[in-house]
């Protein structure tokens, strides 16, 4: 079902990790950006081609969802496809798995830590994803089929896309 490695695996940042799987990427330095959305702002990218991650816990575990930064996560339909109830993790429980990176920041492999790695099927498979490091204000772009090909994440439809918000005439 999951690949997971042991939670007692030391700190690695991800480019590190990219490096020696010898997977090409590019590192993106820019001002803090402690969204998705701002990070695709402040790139110039569309959202749709960002990945935000999002740690969920279930009752036993931590689960790391990767969706589109445009997206929202449907809690129950993950629910639904994993067979028990997630919730959001808290600022907390985060800090306490992904101690290597800033405050706040999640990578989308999941496996670095221990944790096993869902993907919404709205990431194409066939472009570049872009996803925060282990900093606000550092970015990495990579082609999404490695990522795949490293991370072996389950990939099924858990995220929408709001309906936009009307503006006054």
């Amino acid at each position: 079902m999951f690949r997971v490695l042991d939670r007692e695996q030391p700190d690695m940042r991800v480019a590190d990790y990219l490096s020696e799987q010898h997977v090409a990427f590019d590192t993106l330095v820019h001002a803090p950006a402690f969204t998705a959305q701002k990070r695709a702002h402040t790139l110039h990218v569309p959202g749709r081609q960002v990945a935000k991650s999002v740690l969920l816990a279930g009752p036993t575990d931590f689960v790391l969802a990767v969706l589109p930064a445009t997206h929202h996560i449907d809690l129950a339909a993950v629910a639904v496809r994993l067979g028990f109830p997630v919730r959001l993790a808290n600022h907390l429980e985060i800090a306490d798995l992904f101690r290597d990176c800033e405050w706040g920041v999640l990578t989308p492999f999941g496996t670095l830590y221990g944790v096993a790695t869902i993907v919404d099927e709205a990431l194409d498979p066939e472009a570049h994803i872009i996803f925060e490091a282990h900093l606000h204000a550092l970015t990495i772009s990579m082609h999404y089929r490695d990522f795949e090909r490293l991370e072996k994440p389950r990939r099924f439809r858990f995220a929408y896309q709001p309906a936009a918000k009307a503006h006054p005439a």
